[in-house]
């Protein structure tokens, strides 16, 4: 008779146990055991998690780690006015006629007036940047509904320029002087510094005490004190202010009205506080 490999292996197991003392009556283990009951047996001796209600985090040994303590975010702006001392213009020439080559030809033409007359204006060469110039066919699409196609009716040639203008008590008249020699475009006036270092900088002054009070404020309310900076970091620039109208009963034959005004620049610090118990 063939004799079962269960029934072997549960023999092997009775004898592990008798000679390990298993049977002692001491220990009250029983002399053999089931699968069932050996699963039973293993997860009821497996260790359980620990949980402390209240316990403090853990410790952290990162030399940047903020952890556990207190922290605080604070994001503040400020911005400083000045008068600007420079204006950027964006103007140009844009020309049509039937071929390329006349359109190139005329725009050529009107462009070499405005750069004399920049430059007898005082306006350097380092002043003046060509900022776009551009070639494109022009097409009548007036027969479209009868199935035509679209008919070639010449060109245009534009030539963007952005100039630098120093001398803010002649812009008017450096504008009109532009026209009369052939520009026919005005795509942007904006005012600023020419150098803006010291403006931002105060501003960034200002911001960063503003924080500071802030930071101090609640942490007094909160009963704490400020310990120190965590993080900081700073976003913001120039930011022009709206251009005054022109008066419409200004003369006629004066020179274009322009009005400066005043132009801000404005920064934001982010800053994140620690914040601790103040000491007895």
């Amino acid at each position: 008779m063939k004799t079962s490999w269960k029934l072997l292996l549960g023999s092997a197991a009775v004898f592990a146990l008798a000679a390990c003392g298993g049977n002692s009556g001491e220990d009250d283990a029983p002399a053999s055991l089931s699968e069932s009951d050996t699963e039973t047996v293993t997860e009821a001796s497996a260790p359980k998690p620990t949980i402390t209600p209240n316990a403090d985090p853990i410790a952290s040994t990162h030399p940047n780690s903020i952890q556990p303590e207190t922290t605080l975010k604070i994001s503040a702006d400020a911005s400083v006015n000045r008068e600007p001392d420079v204006a950027f213009i964006m103007t140009g020439v844009t020309s049509d006629a039937e071929t390329a080559q006349q359109a190139m030809a005329d725009n050529r033409a009107a462009m070499n007036g405005v750069f004399e007359v920049l430059e007898e204006a005082g306006i350097e060469r380092r002043d003046m940047q060509t900022s776009n110039f551009s070639m494109s066919p022009r097409y009548d699409y007036s027969n479209r509904r009868n199935g035509e196609p679209p008919r070639l009716i010449g060109y245009t040639v534009s030539n963007q320029l952005s100039v630098r203008v120093r001398d803010l008590d002649d812009l008017g008249e450096t504008m009109d002087a532009l026209v009369e020699a052939g520009g026919n475009t005005f795509s942007g006036l904006r005012f600023g510094l020419d150098d803006d270092r010291a403006a931002k900088n105060e501003a960034r002054r200002l911001a960063m005490a503003e924080a500071i009070t802030r930071a101090e404020l609640y942490a007094s309310a909160a009963g704490y004190e400020v310990s120190r900076i965590v993080t900081l970091s700073e976003s913001g620039g120039y930011q022009p202010q709206p251009m005054m109208m022109a008066r419409a009963e200004m003369a006629m034959d004066a020179a274009t009205p322009i009005a400066s005004g005043e132009v801000s620049y404005s920064m934001t610090v982010n800053v994140t506080f620690e914040l601790r118990k103040p000491e007895d």
